[in-house]
C-alpha cells in the first residue's frame, strides 16, 4: 500500500516594499529660509503623503541649499543621484541665477544637464518655475519664465511654470514674503505646495 507524505510549505511573508525617493533639489525657497523647520512646502509634502496614504510608497529627501544656483546644483547632482537614487526628482533652480543676472542661455544648459542625468538615471522629473518682477525689464522676464517651460517640452518632463503662483501674483503680494520680499512666508508656503501637488501626483504609480 503505498503511503500519502503531505508536504508543508512555510509561506514567507512578503517583504516590505521600499519607498521610492522623492528627491528635491532647491534653493532658498524649499530650504526653509527664515521660517520655522518643518513649516515650508517640502515638509509639508512629506505631511501630505501620509495624509494621503501615500507614505508607504514614498518619501521625500530635501537637498536644497540656500542661495544654490543652476551652477551649483549641477555640480553636486550626481553625487545626489547616487546617494538618493530617486524615482521622481523635483528641481527648483533659477532664481538666484537671475538675481545676479547670470545669462539665460548657462541657466537652461544647466537645467537641462540636470534633465538628462535624472533621466538616465530612471528618475522622473518636475521642473518649479520661477518668474522675476518686470523691473528686470519686459524680455529678461519673459525669458526666463519660458525658460521653464521650453525644457520641460523639450525633455518631456513635467512643470510647474511658476512656484508661487497665488502668492506673489496677487494683490497685496507683500502680505505673503518676509521683509526682504523675497522669501515667502511660512503661510504662503501651503499655497506653493498646493501649486506643486497636482504635477507631482502624476508622476507617483
Amino acid at each position: 500500500m503505498m503511503t500519502s507524505i503531505a508536504i508543508g510549505f512555510t509561506a514567507q511573508a512578503a517583504a516590505p516594499q521600499t519607498p521610492a525617493t522623492i528627491l528635491v533639489v532647491g534653493d532658498s525657497i524649499s530650504a526653509e529660509y527664515g521660517i520655522a523647520r518643518g513649516s515650508g512646502w517640502v515638509a509639508l509634502l512629506q505631511d501630505k503623503l501620509e495624509q494621503s496614504k501615500k507614505a508607504n510608497a514614498y518619501q521625500v529627501r530635501n537637498a536644497s541649499i540656500s542661495g544654490d544656483t543652476t551652477a551649483g546644483g549641477r555640480a553636486r547632482f550626481g553625487q545626489l543621484l547616487t546617494q538618493h537614487k530617486p524615482g521622481i526628482v523635483v528641481l527648483e533652480l533659477g532664481a538666484n541665477d537671475a538675481l545676479r543676472g547670470l545669462p539665460l542661455a548657462s541657466t537652461q544648459a544647466n537645467l537641462a544637464a540636470m534633465v538628462d542625468s535624472a533621466q538616465k538615471a530612471g528618475a522622473q522629473v518636475l521642473l518649479l518655475g520661477m518668474q522675476v518682477p518686470p523691473n528686470y525689464g519686459t524680455k529678461y522676464t519673459t525669458d526666463f519664465a519660458q525658460v521653464f517651460t521650453s525644457l520641460a517640452r523639450e525633455k518631456k518632463t513635467a512643470v510647474v511654470p511658476f512656484l508661487l503662483h497665488g502668492v506673489a501674483d496677487v494683490p497685496d503680494s507683500q502680505k505673503n514674503f518676509q521683509a526682504d520680499r523675497i522669501h515667502p512666508l511660512a503661510s504662503a508656503h501651503p499655497q506653493l505646495l498646493a501649486n506643486v501637488w497636482p504635477e507631482l501626483q502624476k508622476l507617483m504609480k
